[in-house]
């Protein structure tokens, strides 16, 4: 299997997008030290490339490369989306989550389902906000055709724009089945919700998927190195990144290192879960419906406290539903892509890179899209969670805390396996 192949959907690029010519560093640096300068005949290479394209420095197969912002997605698709539509979404994505934590965060709001809730916020924040400042200012402010240097700037964009937000990604994901086989164990398995549904058994679950998601994504922060360069670009020297593979990656082999990062990522963070989850928001479902059933019966006999319990456990599972087929719409295509690329690139080639990279830029757009509407599926599905919002940020908005609110009614009273129910 070729390197390419690999590469491509990583979107790491290794032609150019701007007239220039490679010069080994060595050879530079020896001939300034001899001459205390470094001139060559220009016209040859201004002539060759003056009609270039950005798709043509793109798709040559010349040997002079560098991290090249431009050829790892399709610019027209690129720009727009990231340099303009993203920044609203980043602004209204941190103003979204952070009252989310603030208003889940209260003392009369922490429940274990609310937790989770906190710790999926925080992870598709942080998913947008660390290649934010690199998003801004290659897209934004239309620096992607330029060389990025030095060597450690290359490795921050790497890391920052790739490889965390893909770590919060993930976390994020498990976090999101966490919630669902939480909610399932409180309505369909409730003598258990005592023991499996704790406030300390879900902080270690926090703990343990921020530490598998970090360790997943580990030797994605070694598999590339950055080495720096001397390159002819718009009529002087320039110092450039260029990318290659590490060399503990070539040791093993190419096939066997991203065949086992794929394969894992493809079973463990987009089928098994997304397969789990679909299961899951059937089941939820069903049991709602049949909770719904033995609610009217209840209100038949007057027993109207059971009756509003049963409403309220309804609610959540049914909000909770809403956020799983959000993150379920917008996770699929990007599993999908990914399984393709697997068989293209273990089995048979069928992938189109272009369009590929087209799909997974419209795929990662729609991710971050979905961050915010999380916030307003909370606010128009739950009281409770309004009813604070309200008295936090609202001037005169005091809710009453008597039992005929089903928000202090359910915080003050007992709690039973059953009635951790609203938001």
């Amino acid at each position: 299997m070729e390197q390419d192949d690999w590469t491509d959907y990583f979107g790491v690029q290794y032609n150019i997008s701007q007239p220039m010519i490679r010069t080994d560093s060595k050879y530079v640096d020896s001939q300034l030290k001899i001459n205390n300068s470094f001139t060559f005949n220009t016209t040859d290479v201004t002539e060759f490339y003056k009609n270039f394209t950005n798709d043509d420095y793109c798709t040559s197969n010349n040997s002079h490369s560098y991290l090249n912002v431009t050829c790892e997605f399709p610019i027209s698709y690129a720009e727009p989306m990231y340099g303009y539509i993203a920044p609203f979404l980043l602004a209204t994505t941190i103003v979204a989550n952070t009252l989310i934590v603030v208003v889940l965060s209260r003392r009369h709001m922490r429940t274990p389902t609310n937790v989770v809730l906190m710790a999926m916020a925080l992870c598709d924040m942080f998913t947008m906000l660390f290649p934010a400042p690199w998003l801004f200012y290659m897209y934004t402010f239309g620096n992607h055709y330029k060389p990025l240097s030095p060597v450690h700037a290359c490795q921050a964009w790497h890391y920052m724009n790739e490889v965390i937000p893909a770590m919060f990604h993930t976390a994020s994901i498990w976090l999101t089945l966490a919630l669902a086989v939480q909610r399932y164990i409180y309505v369909c398995h409730a003598p258990v919700a005592r023991t499996w549904c704790t406030m300390p058994r879900v902080k270690k679950c926090l703990i343990y998927i921020g530490v598998a998601a970090f360790l997943h994504q580990l030797p994605r922060f070694f598999d590339h190195q950055y080495i720096p360069h001397l390159t002819y670009w718009r009529g002087h020297m320039e110092h450039v990144c260029e990318v290659e593979i590490a060399p503990w990656v070539k040791t093993i082999s190419l096939d066997a290192y991203f065949i086992t990062y794929f394969a894992f990522r493809v079973l463990f963070v987009h089928l098994i879960p997304c397969t789990s989850l679909v299961v899951l928001n059937v089941l939820l479902f069903r049991a709602m419906r049949t909770a719904q059933i033995n609610r009217q019966k209840l209100f038949k006999e007057n027993r109207k406290s059971e009756c509003k319990r049963l409403r309220d456990s309804n609610c959540t599972t049914l909000m909770l539903i809403v956020v799983v087929t959000v993150f379920l719409m917008v996770e699929i295509p990007v599993a999908v892509v990914t399984i393709l690329h697997i068989i293209s690139s273990t089995i048979v080639e069928i992938l189109d890179y272009h369009i590929a990279n087209i799909l997974i830029l419209i795929t990662n757009f729609f991710i971050i899209v979905s961050y915010p509407i999380n916030f307003a599926i909370y606010c128009g599905m739950s009281r409770q969670f309004r009813e604070t919002f309200k008295e936090l940020f609202i001037r005169g908005a005091v809710t009453s805390r008597n039992g005929g609110s089903s928000r202090y009614s359910l915080v003050n009273g007992p709690r039973t396996c059953t009635n951790e129910t609203v938001l």
